[in-house]
C-alpha cells in the first residue's frame, strides 16, 4: 500500500537500509524496553527497532498512517500532534514497570525546536533520546561558545542533557529528498543539572541572544538592572562568548536577588 508524503506534515521518508540499521544500533533498545518513536511514517526505524525487542509506542499526526499501524497490531498508536501528547504519562507508564522512558524519531523539521522544548521538562524522567534532524538544528544543539552555532538553544538543551551528534544523513537518503543535510543527535539527561528555574532562564537567555552582535550591557545589562542588578557578571561580553555555566550561575544570582 503506497503513500504519498504530505508537505503540510514535512514527512520525508528514510529509505537507506544501511543508515536505517546503523541508526537502529545507536538506539540499541533492549528486548521489552519501553520505546516512544516520535513520527514512524512507513516504519523505516520502526521495524529494525522492533526486530530488537523494543516495547513501541508511536505517535503519528497522519491519520492514514495511523490507521495503517492500528491493523498492524505490533505497536501501541497515539494519533496525536506531538506537541500535545502528555510524556509525563508516557514517563509514569514506563517507570510502573521499572524503566526509564526513551524516545527516538525522526522529527519533522519544521518544528523540530517546539519538541525539543516540550520534552525539556521531562529530561530528569527519561534515559535518553535520539533523534534525526536537520543537521543546521544539530550543529546549534551541541554548539560551543565562540562559535556562530551557539546560541539560545544550545544553552537551553545543554542545561539539561549531555549531546552528541552521532550521525550524518544525507538528502539522498530520503524519498522525496530533503533540500538540506540532517544528522542524528544522542541526548542524554545529565544527573545533577542546576536547580534554575526553567522561564527565569528562558528568558535570560532570550534577552542575551535577542542582538547577538551588541555587547551583553545593552541588552542583558538592562535587562538585570530591572532586576536590582548582580555582582561579577561581565557584560562587556557578547552572548556567544558566555559559556552554559555562566549563564546557570547568572540565573541562580537573579533568582536569589542582590545582596
Amino acid at each position: 500500500m503506497s503513500h504519498i508524503p504530505r508537505k503540510r506534515f514535512g514527512q520525508h521518508f528514510l529509505v537507506d537500509e544501511a543508515l536505517i540499521e546503523t541508526i537502529a544500533d545507536h538506539v540499541a533498545p533492549r528486548a521489552g524496553e519501553h520505546l516512544v518513536e516520535i513520527g514512524p511514517g512507513l516504519g523505516a526505524l520502526t521495524e529494525p527497532l522492533l526486530r530488537r525487542g523494543a516495547d513501541l509506542t508511536v505517535i503519528e499526526l497522519d491519520r492514514d498512517l495511523a490507521a495503517r499501524w492500528r491493523r498492524d497490531g505490533r505497536v501501541r498508536v497515539i494519533e496525536a500532534d506531538v506537541l500535545k501528547v502528555d510524556f509525563g504519562a508516557l514517563a509514569a507508564e514506563a517507570e510502573a514497570a521499572g524503566q526509564a522512558l526513551r524516545v527516538a524519531g525522526n522529527l519533522p523539521y519544521n518544528i523540530s525546536s517546539p519538541i525539543l522544548f516540550h520534552l525539556l521538562p521531562l529530561a530528569a524522567r527519561v534515559r535518553d533520546q535520539h533523534f534525526m534532524l536537520q543537521k543546521e538544528v544539530v550543529q546549534r544543539m551541541v554548539g560551543a561558545p565562540g562559535h556562530k552555532d551557539y546560541g539560545r538553544l544550545s544553552v537551553m538543551l545543554q542545561w539539561r542533557y549531555a549531546m552528541e551528534s552521532v550521525l550524518d544523513v544525507p538528502p539522498e537518503a530520503f524519498d522525496p529528498p530533503p533540500r538540506v543535510d540532517s544528522a542524528v543527535v544522542r541526548m542524554v539527561p545529565l544527573a545533577a543539572p542546576a536547580a534554575v528555574p526553567p522561564a527565569l532562564l528562558s528568558e535570560l537567555v532570550q534577552v542575551a541572544f535577542s542582538q547577538r552582535r551588541k555587547l551583553l550591557r545593552h541588552t542583558l545589562g538592562r535587562w538585570l538592572e530591572a532586576r536590582g542588578g548582580v555582582g561579577g557578571f561581565d557584560l562587556q561580553r557578547r552572548a556567544e562568548e558566555v559559556p552554559v555555566a555562566e549563564y546557570l550561575a547568572l540565573a541562580l544570582q537573579v533568582q536569589t536577588g542582590p545582596p
